[in-house]
């Protein structure tokens, strides 16, 4: 008998093959574009891996306000974009990936602000920093003029009172560690505007100034004197500051300044500090910290804030030590004197902090200091002219 099923020859399955295969890839295509579609959405809605302020140094846009007036209606759409371009799902990966790319493969900064330096050094290019490094506008002889006219009135004012003035100059790291510095960047001057007001200030003055390169420079054979990762002195480049601030002073009622034998040094390796987070890659370049610890107890004690930042940020700091017979001392600082607060807090009764530049005569009346001191990092020399309250 013949066989009547239905016999398939091989040219006829070896053509339908290739169908089978495309319908298989059209089915896990489709299942792709549906994951890609539907995944990001859960998982914005399940807070996955979204905008990170830390990793972007920025605050990011916050949650839009829904309500029924007019005025929200018209904002809404707008505020929703750029909360959802803040917070979509895996920014922060994304963020870190397209970093990494630019920085460790292209060795360009994803940050204009942040420039990559040699060996592993980053360097601030913002706020007056690269004008600085660069020299690319000195003082003018008026503007020289204007400056020793303000600090001069400033000490003659406070020692009409009986109050010692000092006015110091933080370098920043690029005026240290300038081997470091991309070579690109060419200086245009041969002085720097810190050069100009220094030399102008002891030849045509009496201001107290104190230029603290040289004291940096000479101490830096000794031991790295500033992070890596970071705009600021460490510990040990902050000692060296304070050291030379005390003998600056020229009271003998703060005793001498402590010499670093009295301090165990100490390294600790951590995430990046804030330039390595301003290119969205502070835990990929890491920081070696170095900090310092008396081995005597501290005698300082912080009155306010309450609850003191750990790196001495906050815009107001007083602290206090339990002896009457040493003097008062207000301070007015910016960011490069936070690590001058616990070794200069110990020679103090009392030591008034103030994350600002311009002094204020009220408040000298009010603490009565026997000295004051004015800190400015040298960058702000090309950004602020000195506050001139009299």
């Amino acid at each position: 008998m013949r066989d009547t099923s239905e016999t398939r020859s091989p040219s006829v399955a070896a053509r339908e093959t290739p169908i089978a295969l495309a319908a298989g890839w059209e089915r896990l295509l489709i299942a792709l574009f549906v994951l890609v579609l539907v995944v990001p959405g859960a998982a914005l809605l399940a807070g996955v891996d979204g905008g990170n302020a830390a990793q972007e140094n920025r605050a990011l846009a916050p949650r839009p306000v829904f309500a029924l007036d007019r005025t929200t209606l018209r904002a809404w759409p707008g505020a929703a974009s750029r909360y959802l371009e803040d917070h979509f799902a895996f920014r922060s990966t994304l963020v870190r990936w397209q970093a990494a790319i630019r920085f460790f493969g292209l060795r360009s900064s994803p940050n204009a602000a942040v420039w990559p330096g040699r060996d592993g050094w980053l360097f601030y290019a913002d706020d007056g920093a690269i004008e600085d490094y660069t020299r690319q506008s000195p003082f003018s002889e008026g503007e020289l003029k204007d400056w020793a006219k303000g600090l001069q009135d400033t000490q003659d004012w406070l020692a009409a009172r009986g109050i010692r003035y000092l006015f110091v100059l933080a370098p920043d790291k690029h005026e240290i560690y300038s081997e470091a510095v991309p070579p690109a960047i060419a200086r245009l001057h041969p002085v720097s505007r810190t050069d100009q007001l220094t030399a102008y200030l002891r030849e045509h003055s009496t201001v107290n100034v104190l230029d603290l390169r040289p004291a940096l420079h000479e101490a830096k054979s000794r031991g790295r004197l500033y992070h890596r990762t970071d705009t600021h002195w460490n510990d040990l480049g902050a000692f060296v500051a304070y050291q030379q601030m005390i003998a600056a002073m020229r009271l003998p009622s703060t005793g001498r300044a402590r010499n670093l034998d009295e301090f165990t040094v100490r390294t600790e390796q951590t995430p990046g500090w804030d330039l390595a987070g301003m290119v969205g890659l502070a835990s990929m370049i890491p920081e070696e910290r170095i900090q310092l610890r008396p081995t005597a107890p501290a005698r300082a004690r912080t009155f306010w804030p309450m609850h003191p930042n750990a790196y001495h940020e906050s815009p107001r700091i007083i602290t206090q030590v339990d002896d009457p017979s040493l003097p008062r001392a207000l301070v007015y600082r910016d960011s490069f004197g936070s690590a001058l607060v616990p070794f200069l807090s110990e020679h103090f009764s009392r030591a008034v902090y103030l994350w600002e530049y311009d002094l204020d005569p009220t408040l000298v009346a009010l603490e009565q200091p026997d000295v004051v001191v004015q800190e400015w990092v040298g960058r702000r020399l090309s950004t602020q002219l000195p506050f001139y309250p009299f």
